[in-house]
């Protein structure tokens, strides 16, 4: 069984300047590194893994790898983003810091549910800091939230406005093109 997360590890382009953003900036020590000049498969590398340990014991994680290409792009919130929970005043006092550190700095953002901040780190991944509000319990709970019920609204629709898109690139028979 699942007992938690471990860690979520993505690429970085400097780890220096990564460890500065999250531990210097976000507070996260650096736990970890792990120079790895050999992959598993037998190939020749020059990585560097870091960890950055949040407060219930998982991490954060990052290779530098500069002798492997990777495509850095600039993400929407909705492509990817990092969220870590935080109290109310430290949302405050992180928008303040950020802000003042010339750091791209959005919110607060009320959710409903929880109250957020969104920050850039040095390669462009959006990391949110989120307060739990009033209600987030219940409001995470599938037996009072319809969470299942939803998703199956939202999959049945998507296919209706699927085949309604399909039918309407379909040439008219009394009218051809």
């Amino acid at each position: 069984m699942i007992q938690g997360l471990h860690h979520s590890a993505y690429r970085c382009s400097d780890s220096a300047s990564t460890r500065r953003f999250y531990e210097d900036f976000l507070g996260l020590p650096l736990s970890g590194t792990l120079e790895i000049g050999e992959t598993k498969s037998g190939r020749k590398t020059n990585t560097l893994h870091t960890f950055y340990r949040l407060g219930d014991g998982s991490y954060l994680a990052f290779f530098e790898a500069p002798d492997m290409a990777f495509g850095f792009k600039h993400q929407h919130d909705f492509d990817l983003h990092i969220a870590l929970e935080v109290d109310l005043q430290t949302l405050h006092n992180m928008l303040a810091k950020g802000r003042a550190a010339g750091i791209e700095t959005r919110g607060i953002s009320d959710h409903g549910f929880i109250h957020s901040v969104y920050f850039r780190d040095p390669d462009g991944y959006v990391i949110e800091l989120a307060a739990k509000a009033i209600g987030h319990d219940p409001a995470m709970d599938p037996a009072l939230n319809g969470a299942r019920e939803i998703l199956d609204q939202w999959t049945a629709s998507k296919h209706l406005r699927a085949r309604a898109a399909e039918i309407a690139r379909m040439p008219d028979a009394k009218n051809p093109a």
